[in-house]
């Protein structure tokens, strides 16, 4: 792995190292320290742990954790049935832990979007649907209502913003749906309120 070509490059180096040429003991100095190997040998601990692909070993961790609090409840009431009953019905335990473990077991990361329908026109106008998760962060651009069509359009996206980062939204971009809700006929503001 790396350290075995760290190892190589090191010997390579400790004897250019003694012809001393400009800068090589320093170099040798850096890849010898003690961080750097360090730093080496996670890398390689995570590269061999992605390789293996890991898999939860349920994706029901919470459900799994109600049965067998069930099942202690029927055991004889030893010490430790107390103690492991009382941490399996924490708060913190079921709300936090369980539920975080389930997401991600079953990989429910992103909304899912409806699918397109499959009569689409060929004349008709492209349009793309975008889903962009905005975790309590502004949408990073403005909204105006066109003067001829009436349409709800973007009017602006900020150079930074959520819109700018994912490169899915431009000005000028007519908005048909948001969040589900049809947006024909409604005011700019009511928009703004779905978003």
């Amino acid at each position: 792995g790396v350290s075995h070509v760290l190892t190589l490059v090191l010997q390579e180096l400790s004897l250019l190292c003694k012809r001393d040429v400009n800068g090589v003991g320093m170099l040798y100095d850096l890849l010898r320290s003690r961080w750097l190997q360090a730093l080496l040998k996670i890398y390689e601990c995570l590269q061999h742990y992605l390789g293996k692909r890991p898999a939860p070993v349920t994706l029901q961790a919470r459900a799994l954790t109600r049965e067998v609090v069930e099942l202690l409840r029927e055991a004889p009431q030893s010490g430790e049935i107390k103690e492991l009953r009382r941490l399996l019905r924490a708060p913190h335990l079921k709300a936090a832990l369980l539920s975080a473990h389930d997401t991600v077991a079953q990989k429910d990361f992103e909304p899912t979007l409806p699918p397109l329908p499959d009569n689409i026109p060929e004349n008709e106008e492209a349009m793309r649907i975008v889903c962009l998760v905005k975790n309590n962060q502004p949408l990073g651009a403005t909204i105006k209502r066109h003067e001829i069509t009436g349409d709800i359009t973007v009017a602006r996206v900020i150079h930074g913003g959520l819109a700018d980062r994912s490169g899915l939204l431009y000005a000028g971009d007519k908005l048909v749906e948001v969040n589900g809700v049809p947006v024909e006929g409604l005011e700019p503001e009511q928009v703004i309120n779905i978003l």
